[in-house]
């Protein structure tokens, strides 16, 4: 069964995230935000698994340059909204396969994930 993951080709952390899943056999298909979009639905599903706040990417070149009056007064309607017209704002990659759901890459939560 295909794994999706979800970010952008040229993230130093979905590239990581995409060579351990193929090294570790678990077929890795990325869905590029810039290439193939952003489904609201789907933003909406992946928040009720990782709360908004957790999206939200502070460390991003996105973050530093939004207007201070959204990142101060920054709500979960506001988070959706700004995501999803600024997807290299969401923290990536995001990792789904059957019951597996994972934010950003790390090595030791996807070895004991995929029981590897």
């Amino acid at each position: 069964m295909t794994t999706l993951v979800y970010g952008i080709k040229n993230c130093d952390t979905v590239k990581k995230a995409l060579k351990w899943l193929e090294e570790n056999q678990q077929q890795p298909k990325l869905h590029d935000y810039r290439v193939d979009g952003l489904n609201s639905d789907w933003l909406a599903e992946m928040e009720t698994k990782f709360g908004w706040e957790n999206l939200v990417n502070k460390r991003s070149t996105t973050w530093r340059n939004l207007d201070e009056s959204i990142k101060n007064n920054l709500n979960r309607e506001m988070a959706l909204r700004v995501l999803t017209e600024q997807p290299t704002l969401i923290k990536r990659p995001i990792v789904i396969k059957e019951n597996i759901a994972l934010l950003g890459f790390n090595e030791k939560e996807y070895q004991s994930a995929f029981n590897q």
